[in-house]
């Protein structure tokens, strides 16, 4: 059985470099990848506004920190949270090997995201990350919260009418 470490997408800049905080969450998936014996890492995230879509960055960035391609999964659709799960859910419901998924995002977004998964009846391992309060200053930082205050029954909700039909 193995871990499945979902790696939510940011900002790609037009040069095609990645924001501090998709940096950030892939360098969170690493530490976290380390403490784990069998994982999988999967990279989420369509085309943003610019740049390649978020997922090829995060593939590009795991593979230059030496992780095989062969241990990476790649959705590179989802232009949403609530789509991303989706469609890793449609990756890992194909996988035998799922023990448990481990969301790797900014800290205030890795609650929505575990609680997604939760509902379509994933075991989740929520892992500590790092504040990105300093990095995004305290104004930023609040809109990006109370953005998840709303987000989450929103999504959740979305999420439980779907799975009703």
């Amino acid at each position: 059985m193995a871990a499945y470490l979902v790696i939510f997408g940011a900002v790609v800049r037009a040069d095609g470099s990645p924001s501090h905080s998709l940096a950030k969450r892939v360098d969170d998936a690493l530490t976290v990848g380390r403490r784990v014996l069998r994982r999988t890492f999967v990279a989420t995230g369509g085309r943003g506004l610019t740049g390649p879509p978020e997922a090829h960055v995060i593939r590009k960035l795991l593979m230059k920190h030496g992780i095989a391609d062969a241990d990476i999964l790649v959705e590179d659709q989802a232009t949403d949270t609530l789509q991303s799960v989706l469609r890793c859910h449609a990756l890992l419901k194909e996988r035998p090997d799922v023990n448990y998924v481990i969301p790797c995002s900014s800290s205030y977004h890795n609650l929505r995201c575990a609680l997604l998964f939760v509902l379509l009846g994933y075991r989740v391992k929520l892992e500590p990350l790092a504040s990105d309060r300093a990095h995004l200053g305290w104004l930023k930082w609040l809109r990006y919260v109370s953005k998840e205050v709303l987000a989450l029954p929103y999504d959740a909700g979305l999420l439980m009418m779907r799975r009703k039909r």
